[in-house]
């Protein structure tokens, strides 16, 4: 018979693969420049997928929409 503690451990591992299976993937090439500022995108930013502005313009968009909501 499962005790308390068993039951918790199963149910956190299945929350923690369902999260990990319903985030988004951006499976979309990233852009080589910013469309904002036309600067290049570090490759490792490029790697998530799907970016298309530097990391500053990224910031200040994000910040921007912040100030809307």
């Amino acid at each position: 018979m499962a005790d308390f503690a068993d039951i918790a451990s199963g149910l956190e591992q299945d929350r923690l693969t369902q999260s990990l299976n319903n985030r988004s993937r951006f499976e979309t090439e990233s852009e080589l420049d910013c469309n904002d500022c036309g600067d290049l995108i570090p490759a490792q930013r490029r790697a998530l997928g799907g970016v298309t502005r530097c990391i500053q313009c990224q910031t200040n968009f994000e910040a921007k929409q912040k100030h809307f909501k």
